[in-house]
């Protein structure tokens, strides 16, 4: 028997200029703040002497392998990027980068998102991914116009209220 697995679906590599100067950021300070302190600290822990009982040098390995983890995937990710810069001609329409405010049909709830890439998802701020089904089912929908989407509790219908860029 064998340990397949599907492939893992592509997210897209489309990102706010503000998402990717932020993805370098993070990188710079990884590798250039952040990797030479902890290397450091693992330097000090392994010249106390038996490895096997010391925690500091168990913490320090498992930090480094967690930066080096994600500065590989940042390295490999950022030149893949593809940076959506200014808005579109048609402003009444839902692109990435919108602000759209949508109203449940069925409760009258009344919620604001912004659609930005895989990357820079965050929902304490309302930012959805251009991947996710709510995003895919109102892009290039219109002001005014109804949509659905298949969500974890069920197919849902929304209004679009506003749209801003």
């Amino acid at each position: 028997m064998t340990r397949w697995r599907p492939p893992a679906l592509h997210s897209t590599s489309i990102i706010t200029r503000e998402g990717f100067e932020k993805l370098k950021a993070e990188l710079d300070h990884l590798w250039h703040t952040l990797r030479p302190e902890v290397v450091k600290a693992l330097a000090a822990a392994a010249a106390e002497g038996d490895r096997s009982e010391n925690a500091e040098y168990t913490y320090r390995k498992k930090q480094l392998g967690e930066i080096d983890r994600r500065v590989r995937y940042l390295s490999k990710r950022i030149p893949s990027l593809k940076v959506a810069e200014g808005a579109p001609a048609d402003r009444e329409a839902v692109f990435f980068g919108a602000s759209i405010e949508l109203e449940n049909i069925a409760s009258g709830e009344s919620v604001t998102y912004r659609i930005v890439g895989p990357d820079e998802t965050d929902a304490r701020l309302g930012w959805i991914s251009i991947d996710s089904p709510l995003a895919r089912a109102a892009l290039k929908k219109r002001l005014d116009d109804e949509f659905e989407a298949e969500l974890p509790g069920g197919l849902t219908r929304f209004a679009i209220v506003a749209v801003n860029y």
